[in-house]
C-alpha cells in the first residue's frame, strides 16, 4: 500500500456553518470544491489520513507529530462547541516516522506537546471528510521554522514510513494562501499577496513541486501566506511519484486566499526527485558563484557546505598552504546574512592539531550549533558572508586601559564563567561597552569582580 492521493485545502473556521452563521455563503465555491474532495477521499477508503497543519504545535527547529492514542477537539473558541471531534491516531505509522527521523538524526518526533486538543487547521478538513467518511485513523503533523528542504525531507520520510507499514493513505495539506489580498481583508493588502496566490495555484495545477523551492522567505512573509510549508511536506510525500493534478477552486473574496487541488498518484517517476534536483542545482550555483576569498575563508565555506549539503565532515584538503596545517591557534568563524549575524562560534585556544582543523570544526558549529539561531539551511548558502578570525594567545591585563576595541578582543572571566568578544565589531565603540557585552555573554553580573585578558586577531574575509 502507499499514499494514494494528496489534497491541498484551506481551513477557515467560518466555512463551518455553525461558526459562519450564514457568512460562509460568500465562499460557496470553496465549499462546493471541499465537498468534492471529501467525496473523493471517501471513495479511496484510506486506512489513515495524514494532515499537516500550520496551527498544530510548532517549534522553530523541530517537527511535532501527534503523540498518544488520539485526540479530541471542538470549535468552542469559535463559539460553536457543539461541533466536536474524537479522533484516533495511527500509532504504528507515527512510531515508524519517528524511528526513520531518529535514525537520520532529523528533528521530528512526538516530544514537546503543549496543546493536546485538535487545532482548527486539522478540524476544518475533518469536518468535511467525516460527513462522508467516518473510518480511518489520522496522523497530525505540525510545521517548523526550518527551511523548505527540511519540510520536503520530512515528506520523504512520511512516504517511506507509509510504504513500510502497508497502509492506504490520503495526505491532506491544510493551509490558507495569502492573507493580504484585499484592502478590506483582516490583514490589509500587499502587492505580494495576489502574486503568491497566482504562483502557488499555477504550481498546483502543473504539479510543478520543484518550483515550491523558488518561493523566497521574504516574499512569503510579505504575502503573509499560511500553508506553503504544509504544501512542501505534501510535495515531499509524493517524491518520485507521477501525479495527476487538478485545481478545483481559488477564492479571495474575504481577503484571504483559499485554494483547493488534488494530486492522484499514477505511478513512479524518477524525474520528480525534486529535493535531489534542487540540491544539485544549488551546489552547482554555489560553485559557479564563488567570490574570491583567501584560503581561510574558502576552507570555512567548503566545510559548512559539505556538512549542510551532504551531512559530511570535510576531509582535510591536500592543497592547503603550509601555515594552515603547521600552526595551532584558536579560531572563530562568523557568518552573516544580509548584514545580520547568522552564526558565530570559535575556540579561544587551539583544540585540534592545526588551524585548518580548527576552522573545519568551527565552521560546522557556527552554521548548525549556535543556539541563538536555527541551523543554516541549504537554500541559505548562496546568501552567506563568512569571516575567519585567527586568535593570538590571550594575555592577562590589569586594567581596561590596556584595551582598544579596534585592536584587541577581550575575555572576561569569573570562576568557571567566561565571556569573549572579538575586536573591531560594528556597533561596539567603547571599551566599557565591549566588556559589558562580554560579561553578558558569560552570564557574569555587572558588579562581579572579573579577570581580564586581551588578544589580537588576524581577520580573513
Amino acid at each position: 500500500m502507499a499514499i494514494l492521493a494528496a489534497f491541498m485545502v484551506p481551513h477557515p473556521p467560518m466555512i463551518v456553518p455553525a461558526v459562519g452563521r450564514g457568512g460562509e455563503a460568500q465562499v460557496q465555491e470553496t465549499i462546493d470544491a471541499y465537498e468534492k474532495v471529501a467525496d473523493e477521499i471517501a471513495k479511496l477508503e484510506p486506512d489513515t489520513i495524514i494532515i499537516t497543519s500550520p496551527h498544530s504545535i510548532m517549534y522553530s527547529d523541530y517537527f511535532h507529530i501527534s503523540p498518544g492514542k488520539g485526540a479530541k477537539g471542538s470549535f468552542a473558541r469559535f463559539n460553536a462547541p457543539e461541533v466536536s471531534f474524537q479522533e484516533e491516531y495511527d500509532t504504528e505509522l507515527v512510531d515508524r516516522i519517528n524511528e526513520i527521523a531518529y535514525d537520520a538524526s532529523f528533528p521530528a518526533g512526538t516530544l514537546g506537546e503543549r496543546e493536546p486538543e485538535l487545532d482548527h487547521g486539522t478540524m476544518v478538513p475533518l469536518w468535511f471528510i467525516r460527513k462522508k467518511y467516518a473510518k480511518g485513523q489520522i496522523v497530525r503533523i505540525g510545521l517548523s521554522g526550518l527551511g523548505l528542504l527540511d519540510h520536503y525531507r520530512l515528506g520523504q520520510m512520511i512516504q517511506e514510513a507509509v510504504d513500510e507499514v502497508n497502509r492506504k493513505v490520503v495526505f491532506v495539506a491544510s493551509g490558507d494562501l495569502s492573507h493580504k489580498l484585499q484592502d478590506y481583508g483582516p490583514y490589509g493588502f500587499a502587492k505580494e499577496g495576489p502574486v503568491y496566490d497566482q504562483r502557488i495555484m499555477d504550481v498546483a495545477g502543473r504539479a510543478a513541486f520543484d518550483e515550491m523551492f523558488d518561493f523566497k522567505e521574504d516574499f512569503c512573509e510579505k504575502a503573509a501566506e499560511c500553508g506553503h510549508r504544509s504544501f512542501v511536506i505534501m510535495a515531499g510525500a509524493l517524491d518520485g511519484k507521477a501525479v495527476d493534478a487538478h485545481v478545483y477552486s481559488h477564492q479571495d473574496v474575504t481577503g484571504v486566499g483559499y485554494g483547493i487541488a488534488s494530486f492522484y498518484v499514477t505511478g513512479e517517476d524518477e524525474s520528480r526527485r525534486f529535493r535531489d534536483t534542487y540540491l544539485a542545482k544549488l551546489n552547482a550555483h554555489i560553485q559557479d558563484s564563488q567570490e574570491p576569498a583567501d584560503e581561510y575563508v574558502k576552507l570555512a565555506k567548503k566545510s559548512l557546505e559539505s556538512y549542510i549539503l551532504r551531512g559530511k565532515v570535510l576531509d582535510m584538503p591536500a592543497d592547503l598552504p603550509e601555515e594552515l596545517v603547521s600552526k595551532q591557534a584558536g579560531a572563530f568563524v562568523s557568518i552573516h546574512k544580509a548584514g545580520r549575524l547568522r552564526g558565530c562560534i570559535g575556540t579561544i585556544l587551539p583544540t585540534t592539531e592545526c588551524v585548518a582543523a580548527e576552522i573545519i570544526q568551527n565552521a560546522i558549529s557556527a552554521s548548525t550549533r549556535d543556539t541563538r539561531f536555527n541551523p543554516i539551511s541549504p537554500e541559505e548558502l548562496p546568501d552567506l558572508e563568512i569571516n575567519v578570525d585567527v586568535l593570538s594567545e590571550p594575555e592577562p591585563i590589569s586594567s581596561p586601559d590596556e584595551l582598544d576595541v579596534k585592536r584587541y578582543g577581550v575575555i572576561v572571566s569569573s570562576g568557571n564563567r567566561r565571556g569573549l568578544l572579538l575586536p573591531d565589531l560594528d556597533g561596539v565603540d567603547s571599551v566599557a561597552q565591549q566588556i559589558s557585552i562580554a560579561r553578558q555573554k558569560g552570564g557574569i553580573g555587572m558588579d562581579e569582580p572579573v579577570q581580564l585578558q586581551r588578544f589580537e586577531v588576524i581577520r580573513h574575509k
